[in-house]
C-alpha cells in the first residue's frame, strides 16, 4: 500500500511547547504506512474575506500545501476552554474560498495536551465541532487528552513516560486504520 501523507497542525506557537513535543513523539511512533509533517500555521495572516480577491501568498501556499495531504492530525492546547486563535485561523484560511475547502473529506484526529489535569478536554471537543462543519471525519476512539504534560518529557523534549508512549502508539495505530478506511481514493 502507498504511504499516506499526514499534515500535523500544532496549535501552540511556543518554542518549548508541550504540544510540539507531543507532535514530535507522534511522528516517531507513527506506523510505517504514515508519513507525518508538521505544517507551520504561525505565519498565516488573520482571515479576512475582503482579502480573497488578492489573497496573501501565505494563504495560497498553505492551501496548496494542505491539499497534497491525505489526512490531518491536530495537536492542540486549550486557551480559555477553546482552541488557540492560530489554529482556528488555519481552519478558516483552509476552508476558503467558499466551495474550495482544503479540509473537505480529509480524515482527521485530535490530540489535546496540557500541563493541567484535564488534558485540554474543552479545546479537543470545541475543535471537533468545527471539524464536523468542515467535513473532516474525526476519529472518535481512542480519545487522547494528555494531561500533566510538563512531567512527560526530558530536557531534550523526548517523551519519557512509558504509559503515555503506549497510549500515543495505540492512538497512531488506530489512526492508521481510521485513515485507510476513510481516505478519499
Amino acid at each position: 500500500m502507498t504511504k499516506l501523507k499526514i499534515a500535523v497542525l500544532v496549535g501552540s506557537l511556543r518554542k518549548e511547547s508541550w504540544n510540539r513535543k507531543t507532535a514530535n513523539a507522534l511522528i516517531a511512533l507513527a506506523p510505517d504506512l504514515l508519513t507525518l509533517e508538521i505544517i507551520s500555521i504561525g505565519d498565516l495572516p488573520l482571515y479576512n474575506e475582503d482579502l480573497e480577491t488578492a489573497p496573501p501568498s501565505q494563504w495560497t501556499t498553505f492551501r496548496k500545501h494542505l491539499a497534497t495531504f491525505d489526512a490531518v492530525l491536530f495537536v492542540t492546547p486549550e486557551y480559555n476552554r477553546s482552541v488557540p486563535a492560530v489554529l482556528k485561523n488555519a481552519l478558516d484560511v483552509g476552508s476558503r474560498p467558499y466551495g474550495k475547502s482544503c479540509w473537505d473529506g480529509k480524515p482527521g484526529a485530535v490530540i489535546s495536551v496540557s500541563p493541567g489535569n484535564i488534558g485540554a478536554f474543552g479545546a479537543n471537543h470545541h475543535l471537533r465541532q468545527s471539524l464536523v462543519f468542515l467535513n473532516v471525519p474525526a476519529m472518535a476512539q481512542p480519545e487522547a487528552y494528555i494531561g500533566g504534560a510538563a512531567s512527560l518529557f526530558d530536557d531534550n523534549g523526548i517523551l519519557t513516560n512509558e504509559s503515555t508512549r503506549a497510549l500515543l502508539k495505540k492512538f497512531m495505530d488506530s489512526f492508521q486504520l481510521w485513515i485507510t478506511s476513510n481516505v478519499k481514493k
